[in-house]
């Protein structure tokens, strides 16, 4: 071959065609992957979006009635009634409620352990394992670590092992959402008085509608919840839009699984909250307090603390606690705003996990129906 000034202009024409070849072969290789990539954060935002609360109260009354899988879904009031239909009526606690149906009162046993480990296996079918280590560990060991756990520390329906554990935490854990929610005090205050004066919601009731009575040995216990167990209550919801509007702005809010509540909690003077567990450790219970007279507290794992006015608390309720108010009726109620907001330890892909395995009515056991 001999080389010339043409020859060379000619190769050199050749080698800079197959680098532009090249160059759009690889170009659209990137644009499927970013296509590819697209597509799965679309499928994966539809079931885990940013914002879970926005427009989920407009889904119907459907669920309005209860919640599935909750405290205490409507089917549990059905089987209720009777001879003490009208008390069931009024109660919102687990206490009250014995459904094979309601997920609070489902026993922690074999059945439950193996609907945990389906679920997992499902969303790690649908997603991936990646991230699952903690959450493998303890759906695999949940018996185990339910029924060895110390009496200070008791979860009474998941156990996440090897999260840091307190009975109370620095506000500055949750900074961000502490920070909304005491900016946003005197709304939460107003809005509290204005569903509280309300008259009651029929004859033979001494609540305002959308109130619940507790079980308490003395006193009276009373809530109104906006989420109850990852359901939004649909008419409590239309009541209280400003409470909603900060929910929907919480970064940490348990929003999509039967962990998460958001209600206003009133205790009367002289008013007893018994000691009990909640049911994971992979949540903090946060009080934002709207009226503490004085001598109300609250003891979490024997550790006493008092609410204030306009701050929060933040608490483990996995570990054995209590709450009364020791005032008299010249002091009035003791309310607080509470919110569900995730443990900080726990990782955004457990958390997603955690959200798909404990969606509302999920582990409901199908056998039988």
């Amino acid at each position: 071959m001999e080389w010339s000034l043409e020859n060379v202009r000619e190769i050199v024409a050749g080698g800079m065609q197959s680098i532009r070849e090249c160059e759009i072969c690889a170009f659209a290789i990137a644009m499927c992957v970013l296509l590819l990539f697209m597509w799965y954060c679309y499928r994966v935002g539809r079931e885990h979006g940013s914002s879970p609360l926005r427009g989920r109260y407009l889904a119907g009354p459907s669920r309005i009635g209860g919640v599935v899988g909750g405290f205490m879904s409507s089917d549990c009031r059905g089987r209720g009634k009777g001879k003490n239909g009208s008390m069931l009526e009024e109660q919102n606690g687990f206490a009250f409620c014995q459904s094979a149906e309601c997920f609070r009162c489902t026993s922690a046993g074999e059945s439950l352990n193996q609907r945990l480990y389906h679920s997992l296996q499902d969303y790690a079918k649908r997603y991936t394992w990646s991230g699952m280590g903690r959450v493998h560990k303890g759906v695999r060991d949940q018996g185990r670590y339910l029924n060895s756990r110390p009496t200070i520390q008791r979860p009474e329906v998941f156990f996440l092992p090897d999260l840091p554990s307190a009975p109370f935490f620095s506000r500055e854990v949750q900074r961000h959402d502490v920070e909304l929610l005491e900016q946003s005090f005197p709304a939460l205050l107003a809005e509290f008085e204005s569903i509280y004066h309300q008259p009651p919601a029929h004859s033979g009731s001494s609540l305002p509608p959308g109130w619940k009575s507790n079980n308490t040995p003395r006193g009276q216990w009373w809530t109104y919840y906006l989420v109850n167990q990852g359901t939004p209550l649909v008419l409590n919801v239309r009541r209280c839009p400003r409470a909603w509007r900060v929910l929907s702005q919480l970064r940490t809010f348990i929003a999509n699984n039967v962990f998460g509540n958001a209600c206003f909690s009133v205790l009367t003077p002289g008013a007893l909250i018994t000691e009990h567990y909640g049911p994971t450790n992979v949540r903090l219970r946060c009080h934002l307090g709207l009226r503490v007279p004085p001598s109300c507290e609250l003891v979490v794992g024997g550790e006493p603390q008092c609410w204030s006015e306009g701050s929060c608390l933040l608490f483990d309720d996995s570990f054995l606690h209590r709450a009364f108010h020791e005032g008299g009726a010249e002091d009035g109620p003791r309310v607080v705003f509470m919110v569900d907001l995730w443990h900080p330890n726990v990782a955004a892909a457990e958390r997603q996990a955690l959200d798909y395995i404990f969606t509302p009515g999920r582990l409901e056991d199908k056998e039988g129906k």
